[in-house]
């Protein structure tokens, strides 16, 4: 398997992925054009993993605002699951937002997500209580 930064010419694959990973919810946030200038703002912090036949194994999108890190669509193919894909796209994220003196990550998952509440919790992310999460388009 191959780890590297994310590209933008990665975007349909990960796209693909994104779609037929349960428990992701996707938005008009993810179309191309959202996801190019999340990766041109957050150069070299997206991570992916592709398998030795050049297949997606895996995503992370990684960034922060200076201050706290975030991840979003970490998503591992159903072919991919118990490798550790996952583990390593998100050590990977961390180790970049250290460097960029980042020591505090956040994401978010669907409350009805039980995989992806297992997957966070398992590698030792706390859920967080007392939050509320308010959202609304800039329009």
């Amino acid at each position: 398997m191959n780890y590297r930064s994310m590209l933008a010419d990665d975007y349909e694959y990960v796209y693909h992925l994104w779609e037929n990973t349960e428990g992701m919810n996707l938005s008009e946030a993810d179309s191309r054009e959202e996801i190019l200038r999340y990766l041109e703002r957050n150069p070299g912090m997206s991570q992916v993993c592709v398998n030795e036949d050049g297949t997606l194994a895996g995503t992370a999108m990684c960034g922060h605002d200076g201050r706290r890190g975030y991840m979003y669509h970490v998503a591992v193919s159903g072919a991919s699951r118990g490798k550790g894909v996952g583990r390593e796209l998100v050590s990977l994220c961390l180790n970049r937002l250290l460097q960029e003196g980042i020591a505090k990550c956040h994401l978010m998952v669907i409350e009805g997500n039980s995989l992806g509440r297992s997957f966070w919790g398992g590698l030792g992310w706390q859920e967080r209580d007392g939050i509320v999460l308010f959202s609304r388009n800039t329009f």
